[in-house]
């Protein structure tokens, strides 16, 4: 979702694991039993899910191999195992292994795709900055909006606080951000699902600014050079989820979700959704594989402590009316297909992820964010580069922070209002180490500042081409769930 997506070659097929016929103990002429014809296609992807169990795990394990497909990883923690295979059948023959509960190819045949929403670089700062500033504080209208700077004055955020940047990759050699990143907590998860922790695997890919942006918004030094974060004192961990194309397929998040669980990190921003599919329906055997997956891996990382915060979305959809989905899959031909509310955006719409909305300069909805009473938590500064400019000046409605080989850039969408979230509750969680999760959900809901719906129709630019419906109240709505966060009330324990 609104990550770069640049041309890119599918991975190459890979040799097949062969097994023998009594490899399982099933009928001969069983579809199921190995050795039954198969079709090859294009080698994909699936997640396959089971008990979260040693025995069980290895069982499913013993039946990828025995229809001549490969394991790439299994993560016991959670019941899902990762695997390979060219035969079309693949997933229906597999589910009739009594080991397995589901399986869902993560991917469909593999295209090429376009470029997407780069970042802009900025020009150098002409002025000096003023004392205590840094040197393009001036172009930082969203920290301002937050209270970003009244935050400062009382704390900078604790280095016992680590954020998971669930991303594209982060640059570790950025002026900026050196400093904040923990390289032994960072590790890449685009080797189909697999954790590498060499540092070369986590830097940014080809055009992969998207990662080291947010990452910058939530924690960027205060150290006299460029930019500052909202958290500057915290801990950044970089965990590649998006691959050179773009795609953030199951398998990485799965991986991403698990880590992040296993190193106890407080918060995870996560800007994307899950593809191939923006919505996964459970009518729909691949989708509800999927959904299941993803599902084990958050709630995995929630009972070990850690607070997901997600992007809302940037095409403008009411995710509580929801109807169409006419951008599924996203790695071929989208198709337009009918949806209900059955229909989930990951990890948006998981239970206890904070989900987040966009608003501009004037504190109104970004005309692109996502909305939906009952599924946006919060509303963050994202950016608005059409309807809200900023008295600033470069006059960019978009959010500046740091990107790769040491410059600064501006992007938009609520990829970049996730991050202001995520840097908040990473205040909250150095205000209050002992929190929990929902805990820290509630302290950034109740501080967050209340913004009633518009009294007028939501049509920015007077088209129509932008036109959306906010429904509730002034202190839980659609368009801002509980409001916009606040920095300021975050660091004031007295609160």
């Amino acid at each position: 979702m609104s990550v770069p997506r640049i041309s890119r070659t599918r991975i190459a097929a890979v040799g097949v694991v062969l097994a023998t016929a009594g490899a399982l103990a099933l009928p001969a002429g069983s579809a199921f039993a190995a050795g039954a014809e198969t079709t090859t296609g294009p080698l994909l992807s699936y997640v396959v899910n089971t008990k979260a169990n040693h025995g069980q795990v290895q069982k499913v394990e013993t039946a990828v191999k025995a229809l001549g497909g490969t394991v790439v990883y299994s993560y016991e923690q959670i019941g899902v195992v990762i695997a390979r295979s060219t035969d079309t059948q693949f997933a229906a023959k597999l589910r009739k292994a009594k080991a397995v509960e589901s399986v869902g190819a993560s991917r469909t045949k593999g295209i090429t795709a376009s470029e997407d929403k780069v970042a802009e670089v900025a020009a150098a700062p002409t002025a000096a900055p003023a004392a205590g500033e840094e040197p393009y504080w001036a172009n930082q209208w969203d920290m301002r909006q937050i209270g970003v700077d009244k935050a400062h004055k009382l704390s900078l955020g604790s280095n016992k606080v680590t954020v998971g940047v669930l991303d594209s990759g982060i640059d570790g050699k950025h002026e900026d951000l050196a400093a904040n990143i923990d390289a032994s907590q960072s590790v890449s998860c685009i080797d189909g699902g697999k954790p590498n922790t060499a540092w070369d695997a986590w830097q940014p890919g080809v055009d992969g600014a998207h990662g080291t942006h947010v990452a910058g918004t939530i924690a960027a030094a205060k150290n006299g050079k460029g930019i500052e974060g909202i958290a500057p004192n915290v801990k950044l961990a970089a965990v590649k989820v998006v691959d050179d194309g773009g795609f953030i397929y199951p398998e990485y998040a799965i991986c991403g979700f698990v880590w992040a669980g296993e190193h106890k990190f407080k918060v995870t921003n996560n800007s994307y959704f899950v593809d191939p599919w923006m919505f996964n329906c459970q009518n729909d055997a691949d989708q509800a594989a999927i959904t299941t997956a993803v599902r084990r891996a958050v709630e995995f990382s929630q009972r070990k402590g850690v607070l997901n915060v997600a992007a809302a979305g940037n095409e403008n959809i009411d995710l509580a009316h929801k109807t169409k989905d006419v951008a599924s899959p996203d790695d071929t031909t989208p198709v337009e297909r009918p949806i209900t509310q059955d229909c989930l955006n990951l990890p948006t719409e998981l239970d206890g992820v904070v989900a987040v909305s966009s608003v501009g300069v004037n504190g109104d909805k970004s005309y692109y964010s996502s909305y939906g009473k009952g599924k946006v938590t919060v509303a963050a500064p994202g950016g608005d580069r059409r309807y809200q400019i900023p008295n600033t000046p470069d006059q960019n409605g978009r959010t500046l922070s740091t990107i790769p080989g040491g410059q600064y850039g501006y992007m938009q969408g609520t990829s970049m209002a996730s991050p202001h979230a995520a840097g908040v509750l990473a205040l909250l969680a150095s205000t209050f180490p002992w929190a929990s999760p929902e805990e820290l959900t509630e302290l950034l809901t109740s501080q967050a500042e209340s913004h009633a719906c518009p009294s007028a129709p939501y049509n920015p630019g007077g088209a129509g081409e932008w036109t959306a419906t906010c429904e509730g109240g002034a202190d839980d709505n659609g368009f801002y769930g509980a409001g916009i966060i606040n920095a300021e009330k975050a660091v004031q324990w007295w609160r």
